[in-house]
């Protein structure tokens, strides 16, 4: 398989995981009032000091890692903010899976039907 065929993939198991995790979490007050444009400090009066934060290493900006937990699941949850400080991504998924999925999604396609570029 080539990297358009594992990038699919790994859309494809992103977006099943999501929809089941919104399910579960809709009612928590990071999935349910954050929005794109929110500052942190308006993130941090919401969902409480983040577990984690972090500079994003493809985008400039920073990320915050929570982590939800609700009826004895556990859910890693990331509001990632550009380099205004203002929200423009949420996601189901810490910041480093967030950055792992920007930076493939960024590296050059090798062409060809067989993947291998030569």
């Amino acid at each position: 398989m080539n990297k358009p065929h594992y990038a699919l993939l790994f859309t494809l198991a992103a977006l099943a995981a999501c929809s089941s995790s919104s399910a579960l979490y809709h009612d928590q007050p990071l999935v349910a009032k954050v929005d794109t444009g929110m500052s942190k400090d308006q993130v941090v009066q919401i969902g409480g000091k983040p577990d984690a934060e972090s500079e994003r290493t493809v985008v400039p900006g920073t990320c915050f890692d929570y982590l939800l937990t609700k009826a004895g699941n556990r859910q890693p949850y990331s509001v990632s903010f550009d380099g205004s400080g203002k929200v423009d991504k949420t996601a189901f998924m810490t910041c480093a899976e967030w950055s792992n999925a920007q930076h493939k999604a960024r590296l050059p396609s090798m062409g060809g039907s067989s993947g291998s570029g030569y």
